[in-house]
């Protein structure tokens, strides 16, 4: 665990094995931020020795480490910031994602980055807390031998105590989300995350509810039954409730898919095509990972997490194509495709959400392979029937860091989904436009209430280590969130 804090003190008296400095890209070459430039003066001149002898440019996430005497470091770590009119938080908190990896052995580490770009201390001191927290994250828990991260202290030079504190939440629960995704199925069965949900909640001042096979068929959650019927282990449905201190100005509802592995079912998947479905409940993931910080961060809205945990696999138990269920507010459903099960135990789980009679739903789900092809690996691709909901989208998406596009709900798609046996098949006829008549499929479970559905099928998942982001699961959806409530609660 790395501890952060912020100082007010110089750059060049900061005490830390390293101290990082910004250097932007000027018309006649490196340019060093006021910070680099104080380290330089106390140290005789070493960072301009070092830029005059070398090939440095200053490019975005270009680093150079530099002995230094007469600082409180013993090593500057020249950071390359580029065109300092291109900088943003995004850009920032990439960066220190890249440079965390690149500072070696460093028990402890100072940043005084940012302030040069034009950037004020709270974006600062957020891009560089989490872009660093984030960047060295690790998936040990199966390793015989973990390698440890070696920094244990993080010092924001200049930076906003408070934003500190919440950017370290932040990045816990998006570290908490990949810790969930990168587990495999064996590891994390549906009663596993319920009680990874429950233990979570015990010390998150958080109210749980788990309701396993029995009661799900009691409630009629017909769609968690259909998808789970096939598997060995139980479903289960977590309800986690969070209750300000203070009077709630509003109610919203976030249901995340909690597919811990998708074979396919009958309508089996290919070998390739499973490698990576234990990743299939990155939606509950950041449902519960964003709850884990609210009691933290005290929003003044109260904040439902509803969460479907299944497996779906092919047995003689099985869910069949042509079967028909009732979903839990009663609408019927024809199943022809079984690999296209995640929005059949989210239809239960908005009916659900509904019934809290909330000021918002939003819903994340990896949910189609359609909106990877229209957007590609980095974007998740969200619709709502709501323009103030999408707004709230919108800004939270871009203050955390994780880019959406909105879809159109084209409601001429509807008919595409009409069964000639049920109210609705699962699968629409006719080619293209997945992601939209997925997303049509669930609006018939959202009642009236505003809805969002966000569809993280790209980005939940990334196949490289590049900034912040490592490689595995990206926890894509928990900051999301967390900004959401926050934005909500703000009334912004």
């Amino acid at each position: 665990m790395i501890e952060v804090t912020t100082t007010a003190d110089p750059a060049e008296s900061v005490v830390a094995d390293v101290l990082v400095v910004g250097v932007t890209r000027g018309d006649a070459g490196p340019v060093l931020s006021p910070d680099a430039a104080a380290v330089d003066a106390a140290s005789g001149g070493a960072l301009t020795a070092f830029l005059e002898a070398s090939s440095f440019e200053a490019k975005a996430r270009e680093t150079a480490a530099v002995a230094v005497s007469g600082v409180g470091a013993r090593m500057a770590v020249l950071a390359g910031l580029g065109d300092p009119d291109q900088a943003d938080v995004a850009a920032l908190r990439s960066t220190c994602g890249a440079i965390s990896r690149a500072t070696g052995d460093a028990v402890s580490v100072a940043c005084a980055l940012g302030a040069e770009t034009g950037l004020d201390a709270v974006d600062c001191t957020r891009a560089v807390v989490e872009g660093w927290l984030l960047g060295t994250y690790k998936f040990t828990r199966f390793k015989s031998e973990p390698e440890p991260v070696s920094t244990t202290a993080l010092q924001v030079v200049g930076g906003d105590a408070a934003a500190a504190a919440r950017a370290a939440a932040v990045a816990r629960a998006t570290t908490l989300a990949r810790d969930l995704s990168n587990r495999p199925a064996g590891d994390l069965t549906p009663s596993d995350l319920a009680a990874e949900a429950e233990r979570i909640a015990a010390t998150a001042s958080l109210q749980v509810e788990v309701w396993d096979r029995d009661r799900i068929a009691a409630e009629r959650l017909g769609g968690l039954q259909t998808v789970s019927a096939g598997s060995a282990q139980e479903p289960r449905l977590i309800r986690i409730t969070y209750e300000p201190e203070v009077e709630a100005t509003a109610t919203l509802v976030l249901v995340g898919k909690g597919i811990t592995f998708d074979s396919g079912g009958l309508s089996l998947k290919t070998a390739d095509g499973m490698m990576t479905m234990k990743t299939d409940m990155s939606g509950a993931a950041a449902v519960i990972a964003a709850m884990s910080v609210l009691g933290e961060l005290g929003p003044p809205v109260r904040v439902v997490g509803i969460v479907p945990a299944s497996e779906n696999m092919p047995s003689g138990k099985a869910v069949k194509p042509g079967d028909v269920f009732s979903a839990r507010n009663g609408k019927t459903v024809e199943v022809l495709n079984t690999d296209a099960e995640g929005r059949l135990v989210l239809a239960d789980a908005l009916s659900l959400a509904v019934e809290t009679e909330p000021d918002a739903i939003i819903d994340l789900a990896t949910l189609t392979g359609a909106c990877v092809v229209a957007l590609g690996q980095e974007w998740a691709g969200y619709f709502s029937n709501d323009a103030a909901l999408a707004e709230g989208i919108e800004s939270a998406s871009a203050s955390a860091g994780e880019p959406v596009w909105r879809m159109p709900l084209v409601e001429s798609y509807r008919k595409r989904l009409d069964s000639e046996v049920a109210d609705l098949r699962n699968i629409a006829t006719g080619s293209g436009g997945g992601a939209i008549t997925a997303a049509l499929f669930l609006q018939q479970f959202t009642g009236d209430v505003a809805w969002a559905h966000v569809d993280i099928a790209g980005p939940s998942r990334v196949d490289s280590t590049d900034g912040h982001v490592v490689k595995g699961s990206s926890g894509f959806g928990a900051a999301l969130l967390v900004d959401l409530v926050d934005a909500w609660a703000s009334g912004s």
